[in-house]
């Protein structure tokens, strides 16, 4: 087969040729994926490197250009299952891997769009995904294309052929377990979290062997519970009934369903935590760690390094789940390692990476209700007790509340980007609220484990979506765009001054990465709800998408999902690219 590393092999330092020479014969290694971002010439990472910056060297589609991009092919992925694309590609060797919905698994040719395999998961009929039916992408390691189920499964594919290579069980997905996130490959272990916090589970994070799929070790979130390494007992989380009282820690949620970062320098793992169960915070007085928190967690052995908690005892589903992404700058005259978190609860956090100590935090969405700050001492938030649901009264319901952001957040799982050209990360946000309320609610396996009710309002008439370039030194919107459907797909930035996202509306759009104006957009016929990516093949710079409207908003977002009812459903891969 040619190889499409040849036209721009002679381009690169010598030794980025010498790191990606080798995984040309028998696929890429785990040197080759931490140094995913130094190599434009693939995508062989779920956010274009193990720090998950989304950003690309490449400029031959820039500011001054990129109003002629125009698709080279569509490639749809067929069936009845259209809807709720979040995928983001993978590109290696001349061949586009990428998920669907109702756990699939597909190999597209990079340059005609024609399908090599498709691989769909036999799922069970009782599988209880809370937030669609999504996958948001795969992990290549040699000859294997990686990636989980609905049913709590984590499946690796010969990636020549779509054939199964080994099939693993993550956790029982009667009891609500299951996963949505791309795997993590690191030191040739496949690191995985878990989904199903509305569920009463206990949110884990655990590594296997990427040859064969054996356990290697696991940490759950949930303070009391015993971590695992090489098939014995490790350490027990945190202490029990430290921040639980009672046995309320055996239901307390904490799901890592959104996968987490690598930082090669500090050799940790950054994993965020979901949300506590119930979402009924009367009933479990205390801190409740270590949900909506970000764990740092060392990669040989799962410990945990040090912890940090967004909202302590949350009562309003804001998950602390979002994606850390490290990254260097100068505080105050000090070069500093760092890692940025934009929250679900409206807060952006800067963190020291080495010990997570708080640096910086910032309010990045129009309001937060249920908090007017964040003490950079103490690093808790300062509270609004008056806007904390109240407790139910015997079988009647507590007081409800007026909350901002909705639990729906002011960024929930789509991924932002960071340029190192500007400096300035790029979330995709929401600006919107919510009536909250709590009612009496038991543990029952396999059943929702709320406790809590919720009418989800919008709080501007312009907008909901915004998509905006937050300086982490700061702590300042430097521009923002407003999109008036809520935004809910990934971003990507470049070296050629752009930054690209998605909208329900079904466009595609390129942003300047310094001002935000608009430059160029394309209609996909139905909403862009998955995370651009962009490589270098031939010679050309070719930018990729996926398209099929779903996700959380259409089903839970109540008056607010009914506004945006008409939006088309989908399922298809839209590649673009200059034309000679």
């Amino acid at each position: 087969m040619k190889r499409r590393f040849t036209t721009f092999m002679a381009g690169l330092a010598a030794a980025t040729s010498l790191a990606a020479a080798p995984a040309l014969a028998g696929g890429p290694t785990s040197a080759d994926i931490v140094n995913d971002a130094a190599t434009p010439g693939d995508v062989i990472s779920y956010g274009m490197g193990p720090q998950q910056q989304r950003f690309s060297s490449l400029d031959k589609i820039n500011t001054a250009n990129v109003k002629g991009l125009v698709p080279v092919f569509a490639a749809s992925l067929g069936g009845e299952k259209q809807r709720g694309q979040e995928s983001q590609p993978l590109v290696y060797d001349g061949t586009i891997y990428v998920t669907g919905s109702y756990s699939r698994l597909f190999a597209f040719d990079a340059r005609t769009g024609e399908k090599k395999w498709e691989y769909n998961a036999r799922l069970p009929d009782g599988i209880m995904p809370c937030c669609d039916v999504v996958n948001r992408g795969a992990a290549i390691h040699g000859d294997k294309v990686i990636f989980a189920t609905l049913d709590a499964h984590l499946i690796a594919l010969d990636r020549h052929t779509g054939k199964v290579i080994w099939n693993k069980k993550l956790a029982d997905y009667q009891a609500g377990y299951s996963a949505t996130a791309a795997p993590l490959i690191v030191k040739d272990m496949v690191i995985t979290g878990n989904s199903g916090g509305e569920f009463g589970i206990i949110g884990e994070v655990s590594a296997r062997n990427v040859e064969t799929g054996e356990l290697i070790w696991t940490r759950p979130t949930i303070e009391g519970h015993m971590g695992t390494l090489a098939g014995k007992p490790s350490t027990m989380t945190g202490k029990l009934n430290a921040s639980w009282t009672g046995d309320l820690w055996k239901t307390g949620g904490g799901a890592t369903w959104l996968g987490g970062t690598y930082d090669p320098e500090t050799n940790l793992l950054y994993f965020g935590t979901g949300n506590p169960g119930p979402w009924n915070s009367n009933l479990r007085p205390g801190d409740n760690l270590y949900t909506a928190s970000t764990l740092a967690i060392d990669p040989d052995t799962g410990e945990i390094k040090w912890h940090y908690q967004t909202t302590p005892h949350d009562g309003w589903d804001f998950d602390g789940v979002n994606e850390f992404i490290p990254f260097d700058a100068t505080i105050k005259g000090k070069p500093m390692k760092l890692g940025a978190k934009a929250d679900r609860n409206g807060y952006f956090y800067v963190l020291d990476r080495t010990n997570g100590k708080l640096v910086g935090a910032s309010k990045f969405v129009m309001q937060t209700t249920w908090a007017d700050g964040i003490n950079l001492k103490t690093g808790r938030p300062n509270f609004i007790p008056a806007n904390r649901p109240g407790a139910p009264n015997g079988a009647e319901k507590g007081t409800t509340v007026f909350a901002s952001p909705s639990f729906l957040g002011g960024k929930n799982w789509m991924p932002m980007a960071y340029s190192k050209d500007t400096g300035l990360f790029y979330v995709p946000s929401n600006d919107w609220g919510m009536d909250i309320w709590n009612e009496p609610i038991a543990y029952k396996k396999g059943a929702a484990y709320l406790g809590a009710g919720f009418t989800i309002k919008p709080i501007a008439e312009d907008h909901i979506g915004a998509l905006r370039a937050m300086d982490p030194v700061t702590g300042k919107i430097v521009w923002e765009y407003k999109n008036k459907a809520p935004l809910w797909g990934g971003v990507l930035a470049t070296r050629g001054n752009l930054v690209f996202t998605g909208t329900p509306e079904g466009y595609l759009k390129a942003f300047d990465a310094k001002t935000g104006t608009e430059l160029w957009k394309f209609q996909t016929g139905s909403g862009v709800v998955g995370s651009p990516v962009t490589w270098e093949q031939d010679g050309e710079q070719y930018v990729a998408v996926m398209s099929g409207w779903g996700g959380a908003v259409p089903l839970w977002g109540g008056e607010v999902a009914k506004t945006f009812k008409e939006i088309s459903q989908g399922g298809s891969l839209w590649v673009f690219k200059l034309p000679k």
